[in-house]
């Protein structure tokens, strides 16, 4: 049988670390430097002739991830490897994924485009801003969902009248798969935007009266609509708000916002790593749900059974 290898990109080296243990794998030798001009340098220590390579870092910015990511992929196909999986925690840049005014550009496409001319031969990835981002390779996809490590911490709180909403109309169909394991309600928060990151207006529609209300959402970036849609939750009667988020962007005040804010408890997990720590952030890994897909896809069976 084909050998595994696993090696991470230095974003993503401590959830990395932990696929390689939960898979009884241990990281392979490579080494990523810089010249002094900023020139990103990749080169495997060990030989990958033949062998099964996962590839595991996830997009986030700067533009250095993505494009190391691409260096590994190369440098590996160069290598010889058998066959080339890039587990991509979380696909940056997935927000811009259409045209949504005049002249600008669809990066989430172009990421696409990169990574399978580099030689990628599957992507592995979990919880993309819009499934349909999926449509845009010409590789395999497999698309994990973190509902698989969310739903039982949710249903170890014994929650009752539990609800769940959306902070925007998007994600209403999100909040809908949650809610089917509780058997609950959902609610929508209606956001208008003035700018990107800055929500001009918001209402709730559905009932969160006395009621556990849980915001679900696939990123949390500034934590500006998140908090918004707590507060008007909060006025509106709820018992309690809290959110379940998959990848903890956290950009710019995000975590004095939160800590300021009515949301009892922030779920997140480890798909992009944390520099600062926050009383109200819980963060749950995925990395067993990433090593049982890893497995799944190298011994040839169906990754369904993952999802809940």
């Amino acid at each position: 049988m084909t050998i595994v290898k696993f090696f991470s990109g230095k974003e993503t080296r401590v959830l990395a670390e932990k696929i390689a243990l939960a898979y009884d794998n241990p990281l392979g030798a490579f080494t990523s430097q810089k010249f002094s001009d900023g020139e990103i340098h990749i080169s495997y220590d060990e030989s990958i002739r033949g062998c099964e390579v996962f590839l595991i870092q996830s997009t986030t910015p700067p533009a250095d991830n993505v494009f190391e990511l691409l260096l590994m992929i190369d440098a590996a196909r160069r290598a010889s490897a058998k066959y080339v999986t890039v587990v991509v925690p979380y696909f940056g840049y997935a927000r811009q994924d259409r045209k949504d005014k005049a002249r600008v550009s669809i990066a989430a496409k172009l990421i696409a485009n990169l990574l399978s001319a580099s030689g990628a031969d599957r992507l592995m990835t979990m919880d993309l801003h819009a499934g349909q981002i999926q449509g845009f390779f010409d590789i395999p996809v497999d698309h994990l969902d973190a509902s698989a490590i969310f739903v039982p911490y949710l249903k170890a709180k014994n929650l009752d009248n539990i609800v769940f909403a959306a902070p925007d109309v998007g994600g209403s169909a999100r909040a809908r798969v949650y809610a089917k394991f509780f058997n609950a309600e959902i609610a929508i928060c209606d956001k208008q935007r003035k700018r990107a990151n800055e929500v001009a207006s918001m209402q709730v529609i559905g009932d969160v009266e006395a009621r556990n209300v849980v915001l679900v959402d696939d990123m949390i970036d500034t934590a500006g609509t998140l908090c918004k849609a707590a507060e008007l939750i909060k006025q509106k009667g709820a018992n309690s708000v809290r959110a379940v988020c998959t990848h903890g962007i956290l950009s710019g005040k995000a975590h004095e916002m939160i800590t300021a804010s009515v949301l009892e408890e922030v779920v997140i997990s480890d798909s992009i790593p944390q520099k600062q720590e926050n009383d109200k952030i819980n963060i749950l890994s995925v990395a067993g749900l990433f090593a049982k897909a890893v497995r799944r896809v190298h011994s040839h069976d169906s990754i369904s059974e993952l999802f809940i």
